[in-house]
């Protein structure tokens, strides 16, 4: 018998020979298990309604009136501890619970341009699922933004 002598490397050489081809065949066969992976009864894949954009729209003007108040008061509260004088809690309220007037002086022109941009965000707005914005108060909004660029 002749003396069988393999060295280090013969041996990498071996192990890689013949666990390529095997670890080549497993891992072509586990492709579709790695694409199931986060799939399942457990999955979080579906869609979910789009959630409420703003509590003020579906409570309604009572409640938010009253919710308004009680804050009021709470904070008028706090005044009186503090030793400040405390807010007028109904001007205050008829103050919030008005709608924004759109300011006079105005340039007619751009609270056009303005309210054509909110009623076109309104229309992407609802393809959206979302719930519309209310114009004259976005209106308001934008012209109070724009008021003190030209300065």
């Amino acid at each position: 018998m002749l003396p069988l002598a393999i060295s280090n490397g013969e041996v990498i050489i071996v192990v890689v020979l013949v666990v390529a081809p095997i670890a080549a065949i497993a891992f072509a066969g586990a492709g579709s298990v790695y694409r199931e992976i986060g799939r399942g009864a457990f999955a979080m894949d579906h869609d979910r309604p789009p959630p409420a954009s703003d509590l003020g729209a579906t409570m309604s003007k009572a409640a938010r009136e009253a919710e308004v108040r009680q804050m009021l008061e709470a904070k008028a509260f706090r005044q009186i501890e503090r030793g400040e004088a405390p807010i007028d809690i109904d001007a205050e309220l008829r103050r919030l619970m008005e709608p924004p007037a759109i300011a006079a002086k105005a340039d007619p022109a751009l609270v056009a341009e303005i309210r054509q941009l909110v009623v076109a965000r309104n229309e992407r707005r609802a393809r959206q699922g979302k719930d519309p914005l209310d114009v004259d108060a976005e209106i308001a909004r934008q012209l109070r933004d724009l008021e003190g660029l030209g300065q």
